[in-house]
């Protein structure tokens, strides 16, 4: 085994320090990936269907790719665009007050992020100091915590279960976090549970936020992907802008993925601190991306039509898993179906929700993402490849087929 390199001991602390690069801890999405990988080469006469992809499988819409072409050709648009370009955050107000009825000023309540996932990381450089705590949601998308803990903080989760509607339990937080907490990030629809936001829950959670002076950081990543009423904005509750910002993307609603962008919009004073601590990360996206995205923000149908595929396919599935005994509902946002995962399959017992999903890869090429965070569910994704509607119900009578034969028992 090769010597360990001479600056083994200066890695920080944050990412293992000296024991950096020789954990044995395998992520669950490389386990899936492995078992994709061996199934195929096992059974390569089994086609794979892939539940388990999380990003849009169509590009994005022919009138985004040609503003992109004709941006990336014009020499004006060479250059750094720092913290966006005022044609971008102009579209985004537009947007915001088009789809939400949201009033935002361009200059001072709306800056870009590469991507949202980019904000996740530097938000918490705004606020989060030594022994200072997040509120994370679980299950979900981890960044803001990894990157609260880099900076010395700690994370607090809350756990989404079924029987509170996928909310969190604020009211279950100790007085000594409460003390401690600075941010509480949710995210609505939510990733994978696919519950919405209700204005409702949002105004709690204003009230919850000025009552225990905490920062609100909403990941809408989704938010277009709305089939439960329309789709709500958390800035379109009364107070909301008082309290946080919510962070937007250009991927899932307009099948951007890839192009990385997004805004973060709220209250001036986070964004500015935003802007401040990501003039100091990065030169902004590319010129061309953000004039492309600003079209595609300016033209509602490209959403619509994205939202309408994902709504069918969703029906098509949960159909499809409530023939072989899945207890499963439309879900009111995302393109994911959070499901209770199976308990066995025949005398094979299992004892969480990544144990079923492996048995789904080995026993028939079904790939699913497991989650075991607040109880065993399988997440599906019906970012599948499919041309057509004739390959969507094709798939889903392979699937049912598949399934079938595996006897699989529920709680």
């Amino acid at each position: 085994m090769a010597a360990d390199p001479w600056f083994q001991d200066l890695f920080a602390e944050r990412i293992g320090g000296a024991n950096y690069g020789k954990g044995t801890e395998i992520y669950k999405f490389e386990k899936i990936k492995r078992a994709k990988r061996k199934v195929l080469a096992e059974h390569p006469e089994r086609p794979l269907l892939d539940f388990g992809i999380g990003e849009n499988d169509d590009m994005a819409d022919p009138r985004i790719r040609e503003a992109l072409a004709r941006e990336a050709n014009k020499l004006e648009n060479r250059g750094y665009a720092d913290n966006g370009i005022m044609a971008y955050r102009e579209a985004a107000a537009e947007f915001m007050e088009r789809q939400f009825g949201v009033r935002l000023d361009p200059m001072t309540e709306i800056c870009h992020c590469i991507g949202s996932k980019p904000a996740y990381a530097l938000l918490p450089a705004c606020f989060i100091n030594p022994g200072d705590v997040t509120l994370m949601t679980v299950p979900g998308y981890p960044v803001a915590g990894t990157w609260t803990r880099y900076f010395g903080g700690e994370v607090y989760r809350l756990p989404l279960y079924e029987k509170n509607g996928f909310y969190p339990e604020l009211d279950s937080i100790p007085g000594d976090i409460l003390r401690r907490a600075k941010l509480l990030v949710l995210n609505y629809p939510n990733s994978p549970t696919g519950a919405v936001a209700s204005r409702e829950f949002y105004q709690r959670v204003i009230d919850f936020a000025h009552r225990h002076r905490i920062v609100v950081i909403q990941d809408a990543a989704h938010i277009l992907l709305t089939y439960k009423g329309e789709p709500l904005s958390f800035l379109q509750v009364d107070g909301a802008k008082e309290v946080g910002v919510e962070v937007h993307s250009m991927s899932k609603g307009f099948d951007m993925i890839g192009w990385r962008l997004g805004f973060v919009a709220g209250h001036p004073r986070i964004v500015q601190a935003y802007a401040d601590v990501k003039d100091n990360t990065d030169s902004g996206q590319f010129m061309a991306i953000q004039h492309a995205a600003a079209l595609a923000l300016r033209t509602p149908d490209i959403p619509q039509r994205i939202r309408a595929k994902y709504r069918r396919r969703l029906e098509k599935l949960v159909a499809a898993l409530q023939q072989v005994g899945f207890r499963c509902q439309m879900p009111g946002g995302t393109y994911f179906l959070y499901t209770p995962a199976p308990i066995a399959a025949g005398e094979r017992r299992f004892a969480t929700a990544e144990e079923a999903a492996h048995f789904l890869i080995q026993e028939q090429s079904i790939c699913t993402v497991p989650w075991d965070d607040a109880g065993a569910y399988l997440r599906f994704s019906v970012t599948y490849f499919a041309p057509d509607e004739t390959a969507e119900d094709a798939l889903m009578a392979e699937t049912v087929r598949r399934l079938s034969t595996l006897r699989l028992q529920f709680a």
